[in-house]
């Protein structure tokens, strides 16, 4: 049982402000590429700061946090030289937006994600994960000005993931966040997505988590998903739990799995035992012997004021302390 998160955390509420001043506007608009010295040293800071708070917690797996990415998982893209961010759009169906990033140019690595992990490693031991969005998802949100085509613009932003992963420090895990995959299904059932996934995961030297979220996928996109060269299927039982259910026992899962137990956008804090329900709960319906269960939130956490956000970490990392037979 490791107890671990989608990343994307709340800021702490000093760094809020501070930015805020720094940057003389709103959080959403943070980010421009160029940051000042002291604007660096503030993310530096809440940066050690949210590392301490996961390992006092005792959370198995420590990710970096991702508080410099405002525009949420179309940060890498956001902040690309080939990339122009444009107008605010919303982020999914909720009250977030992020700006529109539209690619305007050749997509080279630029290692923006593998910096913040190297600045990560030097507060952890052992057990760092990375974030990153899955590339499918990061396709969806973005605009293609450049490559022409979509099977093109996806197998270049697979390409680009796959370079920015191919240069991480040593991680334990890689978690790619798959909303879209949920929430706005590939025309052609999920076989060019499963091929991008399978792209970026045959970069990563770590256990690499597919984490889809906000319900259910579709049976075919699900079954294309097993395709892919992946340790993990993630599952969110706080929004769908049966049709988690039925996919995994219709149409098999991989040998890891990872649970979304606890809800990122709820402030309603879940106790550890019901959290240990309602793994045990997954455990009795599936028909699998799994080797590792990842507990996890099921969406990404920088919707939660600060305080919430901590007590649910506490809640996750106990909750996945108690023996289980896999």
């Amino acid at each position: 049982m490791v107890a671990t998160t989608t990343g994307l955390y709340p800021l702490p509420d000093w760094a809020k402000d501070d930015l805020a001043e720094l940057k003389g506007h709103q959080r959403s608009d943070l980010i421009d590429g160029s940051e000042g010295e002291a604007v660096v040293s503030a993310y530096e800071t809440a940066r050690e700061e949210v590392v301490d708070v996961q390992q006092a917690a005792g959370l198995d797996r420590i990710v970096e946090g991702q508080l410099r990415w405002d525009d949420m998982i179309a940060h890498p893209l956001a902040v690309h030289d080939a990339v122009e961010t444009r107008g605010i759009v919303r982020y999914y169906d909720n009250n977030n937006f992020y700006r529109e990033p539209v690619v305007e140019g050749e997509l080279t690595p630029d290692g923006d994600v593998g910096a913040e992990l190297d600045a990560a490693a030097e507060f952890v031991d052992d057990g760092l994960q990375a974030v990153l969005p899955g590339p499918y998802s990061l396709a969806d949100l973005a605009t293609d000005d450049y490559y022409g085509d979509e099977d093109a613009f996806l197998n270049a932003i697979a390409d680009f993931l796959a370079a920015e992963t191919d240069a991480f420090p040593e991680v334990e895990t890689l978690f790619l966040l798959e909303p879209s995959l949920v929430t706005d299904s590939p025309a052609d059932g999920g076989e060019r997505a499963s091929e991008a996934i399978d792209t970026v995961a045959e970069a990563a030297d770590a256990d690499v988590v597919v984490q889809t979220y906000w319900g259910a996928l579709e049976e075919k996109v699900y079954a294309y998903l097993l395709d892919a060269g992946i340790d993990a299927v993630g599952y969110d039982l706080v929004s769908d739990h049966e049709q988690a259910i039925y996919n995994s026992n219709e149409y098999g899962t991989t040998d890891d799995v990872a649970l979304g137990l606890v809800d990122g956008q709820n402030t309603l804090v879940e106790t550890p035992a019901e959290i240990r329900e309602r793994i045990e709960w997954f455990l009795e319906q599936t028909t699998n012997d799994f080797e590792t269960v990842y507990a996890t939130p099921n969406t990404e956490l920088f919707y939660l004021p600060v305080n919430k956000f901590e007590a649910k970490l506490e809640s996750l990392a106990e909750a996945a302390t108690e023996e289980v037979n896999l």
